[in-house]
């Protein structure tokens, strides 16, 4: 036995230097290489400071932006989780009810539509950074109003952030909140801009 002893302590220790260690510091650096952006949380800067992830949605509030879909977390970056409420459930059918009447009563013209999915239902994680094209759609409407652009040049950045699944097979045709509502933003301001100096 003592004689064993030894070789198993050598190989313990190797092993936890190569695959403890080694391996972990192997990833790091080809990660960081190779994708820096996704390995560090896929941030979104704007002027040097960070504006959040494209992989995590962000609260904005307000009829001037574009919204996410609803959080089962209440939209707390901190947490994540589903209701993991089954498609039988009362409770489960009384959020998705209440939710419609929210939109119904902040938005009249929605009554009797049908709307997409995503805009009454929550995602699986609760912090889903993307919406649907026809949620985007929906959504111009209101933007345009409440920020006075037209609203075919609203339409017009929903079609420019519209991401395609992959290979033309995999995923949805998708919209990222975050990204969106940024190119809104430098689109408002460059619009200010250009009436100032007018």
């Amino acid at each position: 036995m003592p004689q064993y002893l030894g070789s198993a302590i050598r190989l313990t220790a190797l092993t936890w230097v190569l695959f403890g260690i080694g391996y972990p510091l192997l990833e790091v650096g080809i990660n960081q290489t190779l994708f820096p952006g996704a390995a560090n949380g896929s941030l979104v800067r704007v002027d040097g400071r960070v504006a959040g992830s494209r992989l995590i949605e962000q609260p904005f509030t307000g009829p001037l932006w574009f919204h996410g879909r609803p959080s089962a977390v209440h939209d707390n970056p901190r947490t994540s989780g589903a209701s993991n409420l089954g498609p039988a459930s009362h409770q489960l059918f009384g959020e998705l009810v209440a939710r419609r009447a929210l939109l119904d009563q902040a938005h009249p013209s929605l009554t009797g539509k049908q709307l997409p999915a995503d805009m009454i239902t929550s995602s699986a994680s609760g912090l889903d950074p993307d919406i649907t094209p026809a949620s985007a759609y929906i959504q111009a409407s209101w933007v345009a109003r409440a920020r006075g652009i037209p609203l075919d040049v609203v339409r017009r950045l929903v079609i420019t952030h519209i991401t395609q699944p992959w290979l033309g097979l995999f995923g949805n045709a998708r919209v990222n909140v975050l990204m969106l509502n940024l190119a809104l933003q430098n689109m408002a301001a460059s619009a200010q801009y250009a009436t100032m100096k007018r």
